[in-house]
């Protein structure tokens, strides 16, 4: 069922046009239920293909590390701005990420605030991890004290995956020992800790930090 639920949103436009075909050839053979119910059926199909893209495979992609074939079914999304404004907020954080790994900082950054800029109710929980990415590029960038900023605003406005949270916590903590402010560094190491990750590399940062910060006074 999934993937016939892919091929249909991958190959939504030529089925678009294939439903009109057929729906002109009903109309031909005098069969009108049969021509407006393809007519009506390739609208609907125009609709989504406007309004939700191609975001469901390209997440899909996304997660299992495809990142050839998320770039390329992102590429099919011709009309972000027509997307609902939740598909419209991740196709940008998805975009935002995908520059982020090519090391296009820029791109990742106009990406991302073009996600924060999309309104919603119903991606208000995103505004932590929008957040929290802006700060990683940031980081990247230099910009350590607009990072610090951003990614205590984060905390605030809540970010719901516990392995993305520690991984801003420890951010924290490394831009606290930078500032020398080692009791701040702590309490937020304790935090990152606390959460008891899973990823691989944020196991790995923890016990580098763990030898490192019980070394710190204050």
């Amino acid at each position: 069922m999934k993937k016939v639920l892919n091929f249909y949103i991958i190959y939504r436009l030529p089925i678009i046009i294939l439903l009109i075909g057929l729906g002109i050839l009903s109309h031909y053979l005098k069969d009108e239920i049969t021509a407006w119910l393809l007519y009506i059926t390739a609208g609907i199909s125009l609709m989504l293909y406007f309004m939700m893209g191609t975001m469901r495979v390209v997440q899909d992609a996304v997660q299992e590390g495809e990142i050839e074939k998320a770039q390329k079914y992102l590429s099919q999304i011709k009309f972000p701005r027509l997307l609902l404004k939740p598909i419209r907020s991740a196709f940008y954080m998805v975009q935002s990420n995908l520059f982020m790994a090519s090391d296009n900082l820029a791109g990742a950054e106009s990406n991302i605030r073009k996600s924060m800029k999309t309104k919603s109710k119903l991606v208000g929980d995103m505004e932590g991890a929008n957040l929290m990415q802006l700060a990683f590029i940031q980081l990247k960038k230099g910009e350590m004290k607009e990072a610090r900023l951003n990614l205590i605003a984060a905390v605030k406005a809540g970010i719901t995956d516990k392995e993305s949270l520690s991984a801003c916590y420890l951010q924290l903590t490394s831009i606290e020992i930078q500032r020398k402010q080692n009791r701040v560094a702590k309490e937020y190491f304790k935090k990152a800790k606390a959460l008891k990750p899973k990823t691989d590399e944020l196991v790995k940062q923890i016990k580098e930090m763990d030898k490192h910060i019980v070394r710190l006074p204050g």
